[in-house]
């Protein structure tokens, strides 16, 4: 039934492609509302996906009209994604069924009591082939509470005509910015340091390769221990020597990717997205681009990057919670998320997709445009998926989003870091936030 999709997508000019699709955002409160001809709607709530309602008209055709499944659009933000979820979920509307919940929401939406506990062959489904990555994102308390359905995690990209090895650990990629700033070459080390979650994601990384811990493993306690201060000490040494953009302050995904493409920079850290914008921005110099794992602390091997993406809940005010969880399973089927890997940028979650060689349609000969295979779109496919084994995964905790508001506050700007007595402020600070006070989500 994909085929078949597929090839509609295919033989879909983007001029109609983008009609249907502004059809599609401003019918989709009116069928929330109304329910469909078919008898039981299931009401899908997440952030805006390209192509993501292709996967859901291939998931109806699968259904064979026992339901109908309905895409209802959350904001571009994750602020605004959170914000409207919760507040229908604490008032129990009863429209809500599927939610695409960002992998740091899990615990704070189970421990509210807002989504079903994953169970039986459903959960033996969910998990299936999962990598161990994304799969932590998708538990709480020891229990699964989501279907992981896309993923993400940050590489080093570099300029092989700059550095034609590049480095293992943050101390070699100091020395080498160091040594290309005096040959008067590109040498800035470029990351997310705009006061907002990338900034929280890029210090997490560093703590988590560094061996240290910002929460207890159980997430009831502050820790900040000696990795986190050695982490507060790299930062600290990048952004008060020259050796990162002078906007780091204001820079966030796009802004170090475009910094990067600009020639200000030799080394990147960000999401896979970064190559097909390459890719499509500077096409001939493509094949200097080239991406590692993330950078360690102390020993080469240590890297690891924060881990990204989305899960798929339901809601426990769903009045149809088996149409509920069979759709999210289809949503983030093996062939499903290979689609949506090749036609909207997302990683998989499951290990076989990556292994998967045939074109998106494999009826037609593969081309890198019309017809994609994961080895065009994502030749860093193995690196991801090396990475993926054993990611970084954001504080665990109900109270996350109290954390990330103190975190980011704390750490901006990077250049006033102190790394004892930042330290000690994280400590401090970070206790509050896990009980709730001082800060309102």
């Amino acid at each position: 039934m994909l085929k078949a999709a597929v090839r509609r997508r295919l033989r879909r000019s983007p001029g109609r492609a983008a009609a249907i699709l502004g059809i599609t955002v401003m019918t989709g409160s009116v069928l929330a509302a109304c329910g469909t001809d078919g008898g039981t709607q299931i009401n899908v709530y997440m952030s805006p996906e390209d192509n993501f309602q292709q996967v859901v008209d291939n998931c109806n055709e699968q259904a064979g009209g026992r339901y109908q499944i309905v895409y209802n659009k959350l904001p571009r933000d994750a602020d605004g994604q959170r914000e409207q979820m919760v507040r229908r979920l604490a008032a129990g509307d009863t429209s809500l069924d599927v939610l695409g919940l960002d992998v740091t929401w899990v615990p704070e939406f189970a421990e509210a009591g807002w989504i079903e506990e994953w169970t039986g062959e459903n959960k033996a489904e969910a998990e299936a082939d999962v990598l161990p990555g994304p799969l932590e994102t998708a538990t709480w308390d020891g229990e699964l509470y989501a279907a992981p359905k896309n993923t993400n995690v940050r590489l080093l990209w570099y300029d092989e005509r700059i550095t034609p090895e590049p480095p293992r650990t943050w101390d070699e990629m100091i020395a080498m910015s160091r040594q290309l700033r005096e040959q008067g070459e590109p040498h800035e080390i470029l990351f997310t340091g705009a006061q907002y979650e990338g900034l929280v994601v890029s210090y997490n990384s560093v703590v988590e390769s560094a061996g240290g811990r910002i929460l207890s493993e159980d997430g009831q306690s502050v820790e900040v221990d000696d990795g986190a201060v050695r982490a507060l000490e790299i930062f600290k040494e990048v952004s008060t020597t020259g050796l990162t953009d002078p906007s780091l302050t204001n820079q966030q995904e796009d802004d170090i990717r475009l910094a990067f493409q600009q020639g200000r920079g030799a080394f990147q850290l960000n999401w896979p997205y970064v190559y097909a914008s390459y890719a499509a921005e500077k096409p001939d110099e493509l094949q200097h681009f080239k991406w590692a794992p993330y950078p360690g602390v102390g020993e080469p091997g240590t890297g690891r990057s924060t881990i990204g993406g989305f899960n798929l809940a339901v809601s426990a005010s769903s009045q149809q919670k088996p149409e509920a969880f069979e759709a999210a399973l289809c949503l983030r089927s093996p062939e499903n998320q290979k689609f949506s890997a090749l036609m909207s940028g997302v990683p998989p979650t499951i290990e076989s997709v990556y292994d998967d060689t045939a074109p998106l349609d494999p009826s037609q000969p593969a081309d890198a445009d019309e017809n994609p295979t994961m080895e065009m779109k994502y030749p860093m496919k193995d690196t991801i998926r090396d990475e993926l084994k054993d990611a970084a995964v954001r504080p665990l905790t109900p109270a996350y989003q109290n954390l990330s508001i103190v975190m980011a506050k704390v750490l901006s700007p990077p250049t006033d870091i102190d790394p004892q007595g930042t330290a000690q402020q994280l400590r401090d600070q970070l206790d509050q936030a896990l009980s709730s006070k001082g800060v309102i989500p």
